[in-house]
């Protein structure tokens, strides 16, 4: 895939092999201005912030994704095909849709349910099931144990191409033991599978559907620290 690509403009060799996408463009700055040292502006099509620095020491990228499977599907794709990404690294917000979640405890993603369907261009014969890569997976849930203070589960997540549900029925999934709802791992799952890649969703509790606890906008911006560390923490042991 030639770079630049129709909606990044950075050159070969400006993104780090691991990239940290949030899909708030904000909240990419955020991180970068606050964890990353030296951090360099690589990308703002579209206003898609995507910064380049180092973290204690190790090369790290994080660029916005914006929302939806359609949006994480083409920026994932593009930095996996046309800037040699190996791994990224999906961190946001969710909907927990069992109770006994709570507000910023850190969901790590096993597989991604869908209701999306973005797996049709794939035209396989049946149903394809979303997974992260298993070394991102591991990697996470050792660093979390490690950090001490993460309350996190491990399991399945739900990708939702609607936020406004008509049928009102995403907590249904949580029949099946899907734990919370967002808008994009399923996608980026299967943009990983189909390149040959490592994907993996850390997602933080905003708000729990069940029981109407939520945080504000502010909130789901900046305030997610262990989610992003976490993150960071995984690009640095890749990197190593």
């Amino acid at each position: 895939m030639n770079t630049p690509t129709p909606h990044i403009t950075a050159q070969k060799g400006d993104f780090a092999k691991t990239v940290l996408m949030p899909g708030d463009p904000l909240r990419a700055k955020f991180i970068a201005e606050t964890y990353l040292e030296n951090p360099v502006l690589v990308n703002s099509v579209r206003g898609i912030n995507g910064f380049t620095g180092t973290y204690k020491g190790k090369k790290v990228s994080v660029m916005a994704s914006g929302m939806g499977m359609p949006s994480i599907g083409i920026y994932s794709y593009e930095l996996f095909n046309g800037y040699d990404v190996d791994n990224i690294i999906r961190i946001g917000t969710a909907g927990a849709i069992v109770e006994d979640l709570k507000i910023r405890d850190v969901v790590i993603g096993m597989g991604a349910c869908t209701n999306s369907n973005f797996a049709s261009q794939y035209e396989l014969p049946g149903t394809y099931a979303p997974i992260a890569s298993y070394k991102l997976l591991r990697k996470a849930v050792e660093i979390a144990e490690r950090m001490g203070d993460v309350n996190y589960r491990v399991g399945n997540i739900l990708s939702s191409d609607t936020f406004y549900d008509d049928s009102m029925g995403t907590t249904k999934w949580g029949k099946m033991g899907v734990l919370a709802v967002e808008m994009e791992a399923a996608a980026l799952y299967m943009n990983a599978a189909r390149s040959g890649k490592n994907a993996l969703a850390i997602c933080t509790i905003s708000d729990n559907i069940v029981t109407g606890e939520a945080t504000t906008a502010e909130e789901r911006q900046t305030s997610f620290h262990k989610m992003m560390e976490l993150a960071l923490d995984i690009a640095v042991e890749m990197a190593d």
